[in-house]
């Protein structure tokens, strides 16, 4: 599955590293950060002709990627770059799937999730975790036993909002775990 991703400015990633001391116990702490805008599966890319291609025939990856990329360029052609802000800690106590609980840094922008909401509408949304019930956010951790405390502790740390300008988004490839390709807006 692929995904179309906010790029992390530095500030988010020292703000990350500045937040790891207070993630022990957790069982998965994330060293890399994502914000995820919208997830594409290699079977709901659809062909020149507008076809999706069936589960069982799925395109390879780089055609796929060639596909998306080109279904991408109409609905992003008429985005211009738009203002991002971390603005505190946040967790979700039930996530729709995996391990509990997530900590994560909690994102505004009104633009992106109205962007959100567009793609969901060209490919649609995956069940759960995108359309209405998506929340933007970094995740940080998940699941373990953390100490009593230490959620509460994290969710009310202060920080300076870490804001910043998206002029791009990375298409990302969890199979080689690297950005495959970068649209401008």
């Amino acid at each position: 599955m692929f995904s179309l991703n906010v790029p992390l400015p530095p500030a988010v990633e020292r703000l990350a590293a500045d937040l790891h001391p207070k993630l022990t116990g957790f069982d998965h702490v994330r060293d890399r950060r994502t914000l995820v805008c919208k997830r594409f599966g290699v079977g709901d890319v659809r062909d020149e002709e507008g076809e999706r291609a069936d589960r069982g025939d799925a395109p390879p990856r780089e055609e796929a990627l060639d596909r998306l990329r080109e279904r991408l360029r109409r609905p992003l052609a008429g985005v211009d770059p738009f203002e991002v802000a971390v603005t505190g800690v946040d967790v979700f106590d039930a996530p729709r799937s995996g391990s509990r609980p997530v900590v994560y840094l909690a994102v505004e922008s009104d633009k992106l999730i109205r962007l959100h909401r567009r793609l969901c509408a060209l490919f649609g949304a995956v069940e759960g975790i995108e359309g209405d019930e998506y929340v933007p956010h970094i995740t940080l951790a998940r699941g373990g036993n953390p100490e009593p405390g230490v959620v509460a502790d994290l969710v009310d740390a202060e920080f300076e909002p870490v804001r910043w300008r998206v002029h791009a988004l990375d298409v990302w490839d969890p199979e080689f775990r690297e950005v495959a390709a970068s649209v401008d807006l």
